[in-house]
């Protein structure tokens, strides 16, 4: 693709297919609804590009490529991140005016893309089954709108587009956008998530805590191993490993306030090779999850208790490695005014959606920790039943494309405004 925005030949996309502004929007200022009317079959078309070359936590070097770019085409000066894996780009508008960032992540997930579509993941056992590649092509999509702003001298202070890698994994690349950077200035930061709950043109929005804290839990055990005709004259690892899965969770649970959460659950557990050996090693590794922030401290010293209690009597050894996640989301109140005027002038008062706070971990929340701001739940439920997020079928409405774009446009001309 000589530009990630052009459509590709032979496409079957048609203007005709994109979404109009919502009935009670508002039109957004210059024209820029006619450019975006240009602009979306181009933007689909990148998102496409995207979703079938996705890139692994960490790896997200052709996608960094690619955005800077599409930034550079539309007469930006977009910054590479240490790594080259991420981007960073600033819209010079007024000079005085206060900044605000907008952040999209862009990384893929260790799964086989199962759909039937023509931009199917080329990349074996790598999917974007979180939204990502829709996160990414909404804020290319508003840089470009903006830039065109700033040069007609009406952008009222300077935004930041942070395209950030690692989202899924530990250590979180929200962390290395900061330790470059990328919060120098900023007064308020802003981002989407796709929602596959809502439907397209639907805007999930909530004060306070929106994602839960999130941390990986990973427990070895070790004995001298032996014969499974005298196990004991050794440690059986595969049962203290059962007893590690199974009642760990449930004690942990009664250490903390009901509304607090909590919830352990192990994803992998593996102990042994031969059914006549008792193995000397035995592993099994989770997330903890947990609503709010209090209890979070306390979880890592909570499950090292529980842990040492449970196995004690088995006699294994216990090596516990606890990584600290991200905390909760937390939205800001006043970011979540911003938000909601945005979302009623992007896609009218029925846009605007009450949304629960999910047990789902984000590393936006790290952006939090040092400015305010909100996270968005962007509606992408296609028609019939929704698939869910990390699933490897999962896939967008991509009408919510122009939808997003719409709302973080709004969302930017109004923190502008509220912060000058």
């Amino acid at each position: 693709m000589t530009s990630a925005l052009t459509l590709p030949d032979g496409s079957q996309l048609a203007s005709s297919a994109w979404p109009q502004a919502p009935s009670g929007s508002q039109p957004l200022p210059f024209e820029l609804d006619h450019l975006l009317a240009l602009r979306e079959p181009g933007l689909v078309a990148t998102r496409r590009h995207i979703h079938s070359h996705p890139e692994l936590s960490g790896e997200e070097f052709e996608t960094a490529a690619l955005v800077a770019r599409e930034l550079s085409l539309a007469g930006l000066r977009p910054r590479l991140l240490p790594k080259g894996n991420g981007v960073i780009c600033d819209i010079d508008g007024r000079p005085d005016g206060p900044v605000v960032a907008l952040r999209a992540d862009i990384d893929a997930l260790p799964l086989t893309d199962v759909k039937d579509v023509p931009y199917r993941s080329t990349r074996e056992g790598v999917c974007h089954a979180c939204g990502h590649d829709v996160h990414t092509t909404v804020l290319l999509g508003v840089g470009m709108l903006l830039a065109q702003l700033a040069d007609l001298g009406e952008l009222d202070g300077r935004v930041r587009l942070i395209f950030q890698p690692a989202e899924e994994i530990l250590p979180c690349g929200s962390l290395e956008v900061i330790e470059a950077g990328g919060l120098d200035d900023v007064v308020q930061i802003f981002a989407l998530h796709c929602d596959p709950n809502q439907p397209a043109g639907k805007v999930g929005l909530r004060v306070g805590p929106i994602t839960a804290a999130a941390d990986n839990v990973t427990v070895r055990l070790t004995g001298p191993g032996g014969h499974t005709a005298r196990p004991h004259l050794t440690v059986d690892l595969v049962d203290a490993l059962g007893r590690l899965v199974t009642e760990v969770p449930a004690l942990v649970s009664r250490r903390v306030p009901a509304n607090s959460g909590l919830l352990l659950v192990f994803g992998q557990a593996s102990a042994g090779t031969q059914c006549n050996v008792i193995p000397s090693e035995a592993c099994a590794s989770g997330t903890l999850r947990v609503m709010d922030r209090d209890t979070w401290e306390k979880a890592p010293e909570i499950v090292a208790q529980v842990v040492r209690d449970v196995i004690a009597p088995t006699g294994a050894a216990v090596d516990l490695e606890y990584l600290r996640g991200r905390p909760p989301v937390s939205n800001d109140a006043r970011a979540i005014q911003v938000l909601t005027a945005a979302t009623v002038a992007a896609l009218g008062p029925d846009g605007v959606a009450e949304t629960p706070q999910s047990m789902g971990g984000e590393d936006f929340s790290w952006y939090l920790e040092h400015v305010p701001g909100a996270l968005a739940r962007l509606g992408v439920g296609k028609p019939g039943p929704n698939v869910d997020l990390h699933r490897a079928s999962f896939d967008v409405d991509e009408r919510a494309i122009a939808f997003g774009v719409r709302l973080m446009v709004q969302t930017v001309l109004r923190a502008l405004a509220a912060t000058r």
